[in-house]
C-alpha cells in the first residue's frame, strides 16, 4: 500500500468540546484543517491497522466531501474495513449500536448535532469508542494535545465509492460496506418495546400522533418504524427527507424552534402526542396535549414506569442524570430503591456506569435520554418508550405527567441562554461568581436563603477519575437550585446557561409552565452573576 505523508501545521482550536470538534463549514474547509483534526484522532486513540471502523453523518452540508477524506486517512493509517451507512446517513444512536454489533474498533460521526447546516451552517466530527460511546475526556485531551503538535497526516489513495450501493467494495487498500443505515437500529427497537401494543394505538382511529424529523437524519429510522412497522397513518412523520441544510429549519427539538409542534398540541383540535429529534437523532422533545414536558420529568416518568416496558421488565439496576438535569428522577430513584448518580453533562460520563452495570437508564436535561441499550442519547428511543407507556397505562401524556407530580411533587424547571459574543466576558463571568461562592451560604434570593453554593466536581465511581469544574451551583432553602455553565457546543460567542429549578411539593398547585414558574428565580440568578451590569444585556436571549 502506497502511504504518502503529507506535510502540515498544527491548527490552534481544535479542543474537542462535550462532543467532539464543531467549527463553521468554512473552517472545515479550509486546507488540512480537518486531515490534521482526523490524524490527531488516530494518532491519540491508538493503533487501527487491521481494525473495522463505523462511519456516518446527519447528511449536513459537506457529509460526502468530509467522507472522502476520512476514507483516504482511514486507510493511511492501516484500517482495514468501514462500515457506512447508505448515502453517508447514520444517526447517532444507530452508529452506537452499530460499532457494539459488529465489534468495531470504533467510529467518526460527522455531525454538528442540533447546530444549524448548510454553506454557512456547522459542521462537526466526533470520534465514538469501541464501546460505542463518545470519547472519553483523557482521550479528547491527548487529541487536542496532539492536535497542538502534528506535523504530517497520512493518506493512502482510495477509489471513489458508491455510497448508494447497498455491499462491500474494494477502495484502493479499504474495504467500504455500505450498510442500511435503519434496519439493525429498528430490529433493536422491536426487541426493547411492545410493538404490538403500540401498533393497536396508532392504528386505532383515534390516536393522533405527529413526528417531525426537521429535515435531519431521523426522518427515514421514523417512517420506517412508526409509519411502515407500526402502522401510524401515512404523514404522521413530517419534514422526512434529510437535507444537507435541513430546509432553513434549526434541528433542535425544543418548544421555541419547534413551536409549531406545541401550537399542534394546543387547543380544542390538539393531537394526543407530538414529538421532535434533531440533526442526528439523539435529543427529543415531547408535547402531551397543552404540555410540554420537561426533560427532567421525561427522564423521571420513564424510571417510574419502565417496568411496563418489555426492554425494561425486569428493573432498573440504577440511574444517572446530568448535573443541570432536575432532580426529579432522584425521588423517583429513592422511591424504586436503585442508586441515582448525577455527572458533569457529556453523555461520555454516563458510559462507565452503563459499561459496569451500574445503571440501565441516563437522561440530561437538553433534551437527552437513553438506556443500556446503547453509549449515546436517543432521540426516537424515547419516543417509541413514550408510546410504549402511552399504550399500556391508557393514560394521555399530560395525565401520566400529572400523575406523577401528585406522587413525587413538581421540579418546575427552566433554563435561560445568555449568549455573549466575548468568550473571554462570559469566562470572567463565571470565575468572578465562583470566586464569591464561599460568601453566599445565608444570603437571600428570591425570597428564600443559600444554604450552599460549590463548583461541581465528579468523581467517577467506576475509574477514580475527577472532572471539575463542571458548573457553579447553588442551592436555596425552599429546595430550589440554580446551575450556571458554560455550553461547549457553540462555535462563535459564550453562551452561558442558567438552569432554574423550583420544587413544588404534591399537594401544591402545579400550574404554570417551568419559565413562567421559575421566572422570578431566573431574575435572581441573572442579578447575582452580575450579567447585566458586566454585559449591558438585560435579557437571556433563549428561554426554554
Amino acid at each position: 500500500m502506497d502511504v504518502r505523508r503529507i506535510p502540515t501545521e498544527p491548527f490552534d482550536d481544535q479542543r474537542p468540546g462535550t462532543a467532539g470538534l464543531r467549527k463553521k463549514v468554512s473552517r472545515f474547509r479550509e486546507p488540512n484543517y480537518l486531515e490534521n483534526f482526523l490524524q490527531s484522532v488516530f494518532d491519540a486513540a491508538g493503533d487501527f491497522r487491521g481494525a473495522t471502523l463505523v462511519a456516518g453523518g446527519d447528511g449536513r452540508y459537506w457529509n460526502a466531501e468530509a467522507l472522502e477524506r476520512l476514507f483516504s486517512i482511514a486507510a493511511g493509517n492501516g484500517v482495514r474495513r468501514i462500515v457506512v451507512g447508505r448515502q453517508g446517513m447514520l444517526s447517532t444512536p444507530a452508529a452506537s449500536h452499530l460499532i457494539r454489533l459488529r465489534g468495531a474498533a470504533g467510529g467518526f460521526l460527522l455531525t454538528a448535532s442540533h447546530n444549524p447546516g448548510g454553506p454557512d451552517g456547522d459542521f462537526g466530527v466526533k470520534f465514538d469508542t469501541a464501546n460505542g460511546g463518545q470519547a472519553p475526556e483523557a482521550l479528547t485531551e491527548a487529541v487536542w494535545r496532539r492536535s497542538l503538535e502534528i506535523r504530517e497526516y497520512r493518506v493512502a489513495d482510495v477509489a471513489a465509492v458508491d455510497l448508494d450501493e447497498l455491499g462491500v467494495q474494494q477502495a484502493g487498500p479499504l474495504e467500504v460496506e455500505v450498510v442500511d443505515p435503519v434496519a439493525d437500529y429498528a430490529a433493536l427497537m422491536e426487541q426493547l418495546f411492545d410493538f404490538e401494543r403500540i401498533r393497536a394505538l396508532l392504528g386505532n382511529g383515534r390516536f393522533r400522533m405527529r413526528f417531525d424529523a426537521l429535515n435531519a437524519v431521523t426522518g427515514p429510522y421514523a417512517v420506517e418504524i412508526l409509519e411502515r412497522r407500526l402502522g401510524a397513518p401515512a404523514g404522521t412523520v413530517v419534514n422526512a427527507v434529510p437535507l444537507p441544510d435541513f430546509g432553513g429549519l434549526h434541528p433542535d427539538p425544543n418548544p421555541v424552534d419547534a413551536a409549531h409542534l406545541v401550537a399542534w398540541m394546543s387547543g380544542p383540535g390538539a393531537g394526543d402526542l407530538a414529538a421532535a429529534s434533531d440533526g442526528d437523532g439523539d435529543r427529543n422533545m415531547i408535547v402531551g396535549r397543552d404540555m410540554m414536558v420537561s426533560p427532567g420529568d421525561s427522564l423521571a416518568l420513564l424510571a417510574e414506569h419502565a417496568r411496563e416496558v418489555p426492554g425494561y421488565a425486569a428493573g432498573l439496576a440504577g440511574i444517572a442524570r446530568s448535573m443541570p438535569t432536575s432532580r426529579a428522577v432522584d425521588r423517583v430513584a429513592e422511591a424504586l430503591g436503585v442508586p441515582c448518580f448525577e455527572t458533569p453533562t457529556g453523555w461520555r460520563f454516563f458510559c462507565n456506569l452503563l459499561d459496569a452495570g451500574r445503571v440501565d437508564l441516563c437522561g440530561e436535561e437538553s433534551f437527552g435520554t437513553s438506556s443500556s441499550h446503547a453509549r449515546e442519547k436517543d432521540g426516537l428511543w424515547a419516543v417509541l418508550f413514550w408510546l410504549n407507556l402511552v399504550a399500556v397505562t391508557g393514560r394521555p401524556v399530560a395525565g401520566l405527567v400529572q400523575d406523577h407530580w401528585r406522587r413525587f411533587g413538581r421540579h418546575a424547571f427552566a433554563r435561560h441562554d445568555w449568549f455573549i459574543a466575548d468568550g473571554a466576558v462570559a469566562a470572567g463571568i463565571m470565575a468572578g461568581l465562583e470566586g464569591r461562592l464561599a460568601e453566599l451560604t445565608g444570603q437571600a434570593l428570591a425570597g428564600a436563603r443559600v444554604t450552599r453554593a460549590d463548583s461541581f466536581t465528579y468523581t467517577d465511581p467506576i475509574d477514580g477519575s475527577v472532572s471539575a469544574g463542571q458548573g457553579l451551583r447553588v442551592f436555596l432553602d425552599d429546595g430550589s437550585r440554580l446551575v450556571y455553565r458554560l455550553s461547549g457546543t457553540g462555535t462563535q460567542g459564550a453562551t452561558l446557561r442558567i438552569y432554574l429549578e423550583r420544587y413544588l411539593a404534591p399537594t401544591a398547585d402545579h400550574g404554570g409552565s417551568g419559565p413562567e414558574l421559575t421566572a422570578a428565580l431566573g431574575s435572581a440568578a441573572a442579578r447575582l452573576a452580575r450579567i447585566p451590569a458586566l454585559t449591558g444585556i438585560e435579557a437571556p436571549a433563549g428561554i426554554i
